[in-house]
């Protein structure tokens, strides 16, 4: 792929390269996403339409189809809850990981001293950032957020 490349954009500087991977680079961000985005967008409203077209149908066959739907309604409402909450969960649990990984890697990459040439000398304390979001999250989720109906 790459003696394309140079054949394609051949020069003494090696710009042919670059040239190549400014072209895929521009390709992927004017062609592939937007595409790709348009193709999500139209599977979420024909996923829309055709649970709207099945909740219609069933609140119009029967009162026991009424209460069907709306017990439906209930339970998608009640699964995408627990799904946020099993998100943010996983999410505090990274940032909490991010956030230790972070101080024992400048804690050994600065060593007891610290920062260098005088500085501070706790500067691997800065892992504490993430570790702080996480246990946030974590919070928010055990503690604060309201229960799933």
């Amino acid at each position: 792929m790459t003696h394309l490349a140079f054949m394609l954009f051949d020069d003494f500087y090696g710009i042919g390269l670059w040239m190549f991977l400014s072209i895929g680079a521009v390709s992927l961000f004017v062609v592939f996403i937007p595409t790709v985005h348009f193709l999500d967008s139209r599977r979420k409203e024909r996923e829309a339409f055709y649970k709207a077209e099945t909740l219609r149908r069933i609140t119009e066959s029967s009162s026991d189809g009424a209460k069907a739907a709306a017990e439906l309604l209930r339970d998608e409402a009640r699964r995408e809850a627990i799904k946020m909450r099993e998100g943010l969960k996983i999410g505090g649990l990274i940032c909490i990981g991010v956030g230790v990984g972070l101080i024992i890697f400048l804690r050994v990459l600065l060593g007891s001293g610290g920062v260098p040439n005088g500085g501070a000398g706790s500067a691997y304390l800065c892992g504490l950032i993430p570790g702080f979001i996480g246990v946030a999250m974590l919070i928010y989720v055990f503690f604060m957020a309201g229960p799933i109906e």
